[in-house]
């Protein structure tokens, strides 16, 4: 019997054996086969694969399933944000629709490149209806946002063209949803416009690629007024202000305990956190952004007014905005029922520490006397007016005040006369301005023509300026389509002999000391004999006759230096400037790569880069010949390569 039972136990566990020997792969239950099937190393060319062998896997594969949704999430973290948490829906649809998206996108942007190199000026560049490309895609924005930013977030040094017009394009595609939200905010009642709100929208306009938003900037406020509570507390436990939770309306009443509020608020604000006004560097445009302003805890009196008042509000003060010539202010009435008598209100000075005046000290504040309408409060529209209004006199400043141009006050200037426009869209002054503007950087003509054809409309005294404007835009359209080839400059011709350096070369200034990378070179002195008297080029050892290059300098700037005064880096580094992108593909340890429109235009300046470097820094690296590839001495682009890596294969 033993024997006999020992026998029935081995044939058992043999046809368990074999029956687990006839289970497949698929015949798992397909929770199971989801969990495996999302294993990060899995790549969606994988995922593909698999569910074409059976149909057991391509059922499991389907597009609302687990599998897709993981693929989906795992290649674009980012635009998890955009849906719901558990929310169903046809990952594989998004999933081609994104992929193809990212390709269009690459596209668009290396062809940018290759058709604005020589158009645009490298001062104030914009690309101008071109982004039209973009949005012709049709694709959802957060898609088109998104590789972008997967562009902008690549290798520091690598791809640098590919970067420098992704960000454009970018900070474009925000500029124009932030104009949309203010023109929204512009268009709600009088009583619910924040002024909080709408400076934090100009900030936004003028800082599209920071990380600004409402929630954000609330937060750091409603840190602040739990500071002012914590104090108030100390001095009177039974303050009403103390019972408010955030989000709140109210006011209180009595003026004593309104006195308690203004008087810890400016404790806390100047004293313990140490906030002031800027009269270091009153025109910088940093003190006008409210996120700047949070962060360095300085500003100039209007953008510091904006958040005392927002504070003063939570805990139950009301204050006005004043619009004060030459220094803003805040007005606190001082009687139950509202007055329209200047001297029924004490003034705050946001920008002295919180200091309290009469309405005779704020003359002495300014240095003359004002009529009585300067003391009313006005609107928050009005507000915003003055605030962009600043930011505007600072970008006329900047390009004033700089001989060789910076692109950062062109922009400013762009950005606040956009701004300007979209509150108060008649203003013939400011309209004449941006036409004037585009003109001179030589962008958009043919909205420089609606822009005048729109003064001419609103004040017909403007035809002399508006006949003028229009003639030389229609001749600069005219010239657009007949372009020229650009000169292309060969270091061997005859004329070019006295030429010691070379395109993507870091260089140091001996006089001035700045740090830069030439990106162009003339064999004689190009310039005005204007410019050539401005900037003594006579006392020059070889004054105007000889080698000058166009270089861009670390501090922003583009200039054009005399051979003489310039000498090779001893430690070149990378030079922060806006521009590089334009001219550049890559930095290379000890040297800029030209890109294909610059080296076009230079053909024989990337090897004698290469021996240079070699000489100076590298005397053990192999000879350019060696270095060789198909594609040339720097083997392919790096624009070309991220095209290669994103072209991989999309699910079908």
């Amino acid at each position: 019997m033993a024997t006999s039972g020992a026998g029935d136990g081995c044939s058992s566990l043999n046809g368990f054996v074999s029956e687990i020997e006839q289970k497949q792969f698929t015949d798992l239950p397909a929770e199971l086969l989801e969990y495996i099937l999302c294993f990060p190393v899995l790549k969606h060319v994988d995922i593909c694969n698999v569910s074409c062998s059976c149909k057991r896997l391509h059922d499991v594969c389907h597009g609302r399933g687990k599998v897709w949704g993981h693929q989906y999430k795992l290649r674009w973290p980012r635009l998890q944000k955009h849906y719901r948490q558990n929310e169903c829906c046809d990952w594989l649809k998004e999933y081609r629709t994104r992929h193809t998206v990212g390709l269009q996108i690459r596209r668009t942007v290396v062809s940018i490149s290759q058709r604005f190199f020589t158009e645009v000026p490298c001062v104030g560049q914009v690309l101008g209806d071109s982004f039209a490309e973009i949005e012709s895609l049709g694709a959802p924005e957060h898609f088109c946002e998104d590789e972008l930013l997967s562009i902008l977030n690549s290798d520091r040094r690598k791809s640098l063209t590919l970067k420098y017009y992704a960000k454009k394009i970018l900070y474009f595609l925000r500029q124009k949803n932030i104009l949309r939200s203010l023109k929204m905010f512009l268009e709600q009642p009088a009583e619910q416009q924040s002024a909080l709100e709408g400076a934090l929208l100009v900030d936004q306009y003028c800082n599209p690629l920071a990380d600004v938003s409402l929630d954000g900037i609330s937060s750091q406020l409603e840190e602040i007024t739990d500071k002012v509570k914590k104090m108030l507390r100390i001095k009177n436990p039974s303050h009403p202000s103390l019972r408010v939770t955030q989000g709140d309306c109210f006011a209180v009443d009595d003026f004593d305990l309104q006195r308690q509020v203004v008087v810890t608020l400016n404790a806390v604000l100047y004293e313990q956190l140490q906030y002031k006004g800027n009269e270091c560097d009153y025109y910088n445009p940093l003190n006008s952004y409210i996120h700047q302003v949070l962060l360095r805890r300085t500003g100039i009196p209007i953008s510091l007014s904006v958040i005392y008042m927002t504070l003063a509000r939570k805990l139950g003060v009301q204050l006005e905005p004043v619009n004060f010539p030459n220094h803003f202010l805040l007005r606190w009435c001082q009687q139950q029922r509202g007055s329209g008598d200047i001297y029924d209100f004490v003034y705050i000075d946001a920008f002295g520490k919180g200091k309290q005046l009469t309405a005779k000290e704020c003359e002495y504040l300014i240095g003359h006397q004002v009529t009585a309408d300067y003391y009313n409060a006005i609107s928050t529209t009005e507000v915003l007016l003055r605030m962009v209004g600043n930011l505007l006199n600072i970008g006329k400043r900047g390009i004033s005040s700089l001989r060789e141009g910076n692109e950062k006050s062109y922009q400013l200037l762009r950005d606040s006369l956009d701004l300007y426009l979209t509150i108060n869209p008649d203003n013939v002054q400011y309209l004449l301005l941006q036409a004037r503007l585009y003109f001179h950087l030589g962008i958009w003509p043919e909205k420089v023509l609606d822009i005048l054809q729109h003064i001419q409309a609103l004040d017909p005294s403007q035809h002399g300026a508006v006949g003028y404007l229009v003639q030389h835009t229609l001749e600069h359209i005219q010239h657009k389509k007949h372009p020229v080839e650009p000169e292309v400059k060969r270091r061997s011709a005859p004329e070019h002999l006295e030429l010691q350096y070379s395109v993507g070369l870091i260089m140091k200034h001996k006089r001035s000391g700045y740090n830069c990378a030439i990106y162009g070179w003339d064999p004689k002195c190009t310039m005005s004999q204007e410019w050539i008297t401005t900037m003594r080029v006579h006392q020059l050892s070889s004054g105007a006759n000889q080698p000058f290059y166009n270089v861009l300098v670390q501090d922003g700037t583009c200039r054009y230096a005399a051979q003489e005064n310039l000498e090779p880096h001893s430690a070149p580094l990378e030079i922060a400037h806006p521009e590089v992108g334009r001219y550049f593909s890559e930095f290379h340890d000890s040297h800029y790569v030209a890109n294909e429109e610059l080296q076009t235009r230079y053909p024989e300046d990337m090897a004698e880069t290469l021996g240079t470097v070699r000489d100076l820094y590298h005397r053990l690296m192999p000879s350019p010949v060696q270095q060789e590839s198909p594609n040339g001495p720097e083997g392919p682009s790096q624009e070309n390569q991220d095209s290669q890596e994103n072209q991989d294969t999309m699910p079908t």
